[in-house]
């Protein structure tokens, strides 16, 4: 398979062989949603955190009497039931949410989404961008000449996840320029994923004829 790529000025600067076994592989969308999900379960940060009543400060001293009172019985103003007791089956900071994913799954998982996003018309190649010095006016005008290029047309007016740039080799110039940008993502190709690949509309491969060498291991597995 052969595919146009583009210059960073969003002209066309010749064709590109695509490597075999990476951009043909059948959609599969029960693989696809697993490893994203489990993935997500590994990122969680247990912030929420609720107190049982054996943690709760205070309650030693039983309300009232067991009997005579007319009253039901209770042991602890710290029980459940009381206002300013503990919570029952509360969010605690100490569960563990990490899910073991099997390295050939994930690997096959994100080849399945990168073909699926190449047959949808959501990949571009850029043989390469250059900037010289950090200036958010020349990212602003790549992104722009980007956007001209057919089937691109939103890569620089959606104001969420537009794109994910994957470059063979990230610079400090090109993280500075294109920082100043929300609906941007800068990454290494080598250090993309699966949940990366969702959470974008397009992806955009620099220099692709190194980027995608990381992906002939994965595509032999």
């Amino acid at each position: 398979m052969e595919t146009k790529i583009y210059n960073q000025s969003g002209k066309e600067a010749g064709t590109f062989k695509l490597p075999a076994g990476i951009f043909d592989m059948p959609w599969n969308a029960d693989l696809a949603h697993e490893v994203v999900r489990l993935m997500n379960s590994n990122s969680r940060t247990n912030v929420a955190h609720t107190k049982t009543r054996g943690e709760v400060r205070g309650g030693g001293k039983k309300p009232w009497k067991q009997k005579g009172t007319g009253r039901a019985r209770h042991g602890s103003s710290r029980s459940p039931i009381w206002v300013g007791g503990g919570v029952t089956h509360g969010p605690r900071n100490d569960q563990n949410f990490d899910r073991k994913i099997n390295k050939k799954v994930k690997d096959k998982a994100f080849l399945t989404i990168l073909s699926r996003k190449w047959k949808d018309g959501e990949i571009l190649f850029i043989d390469a961008i250059k900037l010289d010095k950090p200036k958010a006016k020349d990212a602003k005008a790549i992104l722009s000449s980007f956007g001209g290029i057919k089937g691109f047309e939103k890569i620089a007016t959606k104001k969420k996840n537009a794109a994910l740039i994957a470059f063979d080799v990230r610079t400090s110039a090109v993280d500075k320029s294109f920082g100043n940008f929300g609906n941007v993502s800068i990454e290494e190709f080598r250090n993309i994923n699966p949940v990366s690949l969702m959470n974008h509309s397009y992806l955009v491969i620099v220099n692709p004829e190194k980027s995608l060498k990381v992906l002939s291991a994965k595509a032999a597995k």
